[in-house]
């Protein structure tokens, strides 16, 4: 999780601030009022590999999450343990890391390339 906020926070900090004065200024109604802007740092953030990760494998404690904001948007304090839970997978997550390249080939010695190719 981490390394997603970092993320977020590096390449897409505008958003993130923007989105973050947007929810502290409007307490009450930050779901209707900051969507938008949510989904601009979402849109943002899911061109990252880890981010696209996280909401793959934690795509359930997100939305019970989500949900329970929702249900909650006047005291956003009763969701801790759903974001706890969130946070705990998404710190499970690790990157998937592409395989290794194969190592280079060492190129035959000519004599054995002119060995295959003479007719007898």
């Amino acid at each position: 999780m981490q390394a997603a906020l970092e993320i977020t926070a590096r390449y897409c900090r505008n958003e993130m601030e923007e989105y973050g004065r947007c929810v502290a200024a409007s307490p009450a109604s930050w779901q209707r009022d900051c969507h938008r802007l949510r989904l601009s740092m979402s849109r943002c953030a899911a061109a990252h590999p880890i981010v696209q990760q996280i909401r793959q494998d934690c795509a359930e404690p997100f939305a019970a999450f989500e949900q329970c904001l929702k249900e909650n948007q006047a005291s956003v304090m009763n969701c801790s343990d759903h974001v706890n839970a969130f946070l705990l997978c998404a710190d499970q997550v690790n990157p998937v890391m592409p395989p290794p390249p194969p190592p280079p080939q060492e190129p035959e010695p000519l004599y054995y390339y002119s060995l295959k190719h003479i007719n007898y």
